[in-house]
């Protein structure tokens, strides 16, 4: 963004969502590097913790990060979902280039800078991949990345073609692409994300994927029957919502 720009927008160079339910004992550690990596950018930048319907400790830390740190806000929803939170999150953030990641950050934080050179690039929408060239997997049981191939199978067959990876928790997208995507976002839960990329593929946005090292994260909440179900009929109803003209 040229200094002429700057002079008439304040909005920061980037914005980092995080979706955080019931992530006490994670979202410590990913505000501290975080903190860590935004103290060595040459530009400005904003994180967004987005709490949603928590039990535990997640609000009091979230908040107390952002009076800590100015860069810092934490954002409160009753319900839970994943798709929920991103939403607000997204719709929310002022950078001018707007990226959501999980608060395990089981990618590097310095792999961010991949994402916003692909976007700096002319892609509209990048995503971290855990398939394309140059991607590393580190310490993921076979059982899980066959699952995960299975259902990434069912997504290109019903909902989004041409993507090796829609499900890693790590996208970036520009501010205006962001905010007419997630505006028209129906689903709250865990295929929230297939079914940007559906509307994105709808609205010919360009899309890359770019890959990134990504380690097996074992204390993961995912259920991996339970929500590969529940995303299924997500998936569906994206089809369904589709059919019915929701997304026009």
């Amino acid at each position: 963004m040229s200094a002429a720009s700057r002079t008439c927008d304040d909005s920061p160079d980037v914005s980092i969502i995080i979706p955080a339910h019931n992530e006490e004992k994670r979202l410590p550690t990913a505000i501290d590097g975080l903190t860590r990596y935004l103290d060595l950018l040459p530009i400005s930048a904003e994180v967004v913790i987005v709490e949603n319907g928590s039990t535990d400790d997640t609000a009091r830390i979230g908040d107390e990060a952002a009076v800590q740190d100015a860069r810092f806000q934490c954002l409160h929803i009753g319900d839970p979902g994943k798709g929920r939170a991103v939403r607000l999150g997204m719709l929310t953030a002022r950078g001018q280039a707007v990226l959501f990641c999980d608060a395990d950050f089981s990618m590097p934080i310095p792999d961010i800078d991949l994402l916003r050179s692909a976007l700096d690039l002319g892609q509209d929408i990048v995503i971290a991949s855990r398939e394309v060239a140059g991607a590393v997997r580190e310490g993921e049981p076979t059982r899980r990345h066959v699952m995960g191939r299975v259902f990434n199978w069912l997504v290109r067959t019903i909902a989004v073609r041409g993507i090796e990876d829609t499900q890693c928790g790590f996208k970036a997208f520009r501010r205006e692409v962001a905010k007419d995507l997630f505006s028209r976002q129906r689903t709250n839960g865990w295929a929230f994300d297939v079914e940007i990329l559906f509307l994105a593929r709808r609205r010919g946005y360009r899309i890359a994927e770019v890959g990134v090292t990504w380690r097996y994260d074992p204390s993961s909440r995912v259920r991996p029957v339970r929500d590969t179900i529940g995303m299924l009929r997500e998936l569906f109803m994206i089809r369904v919502n589709d059919m019915r003209g929701l997304y026009r």
